[in-house]
């Protein structure tokens, strides 16, 4: 399993940068990254559970707290903070950004959702 060898936060573009030592880089969304975030909150206790959560475009991660040796917490401006991401979770969230994203966009469009939090301007997804 690929381990990070550097994790940096890009607050300016609310992203997470995160290099491995098999020679991986990703830049992952703060948006992206609450979404799909790992908790029980979101991902439910089991298959078929997961929660489409909208309205996290502009969401920023005010802090990145690691766990042992084997995650990070990130902590959200809208105070979610109970997803661990594992190096291995973190790994296949940047390998399959394009996919994961463009099954996001989709689903919150055939639900009617938006990106946006309601009663702030909203704008195309994309």
């Amino acid at each position: 399993m690929p381990t990070p060898t550097e994790i940096r936060l890009d607050r300016a573009e609310r992203r997470l940068e995160v290099a491995f030592d098999d020679g991986s880089a990703f830049s992952l969304p703060a948006e992206y990254l609450r979404v799909e975030s790992p908790s029980a909150e979101v991902q439910g206790h089991g298959p078929g559970q997961k929660t489409l959560v909208s309205g996290k475009r502009a969401v920023a991660i005010v802090a990145v707290e690691p766990v042992g040796n084997y995650a990070v917490r990130l902590v959200f401006d809208d105070r979610h903070d109970t997803g661990l991401y594992t190096w291995e979770t973190l790994h296949q969230l940047g390998r399959e950004y394009e996919a994961r994203w463009a099954e996001y966009l989709a689903a919150i469009e055939a639900q009617g959702l938006s990106r946006d939090l309601r009663g702030r301007a909203a704008g195309r997804a994309g």
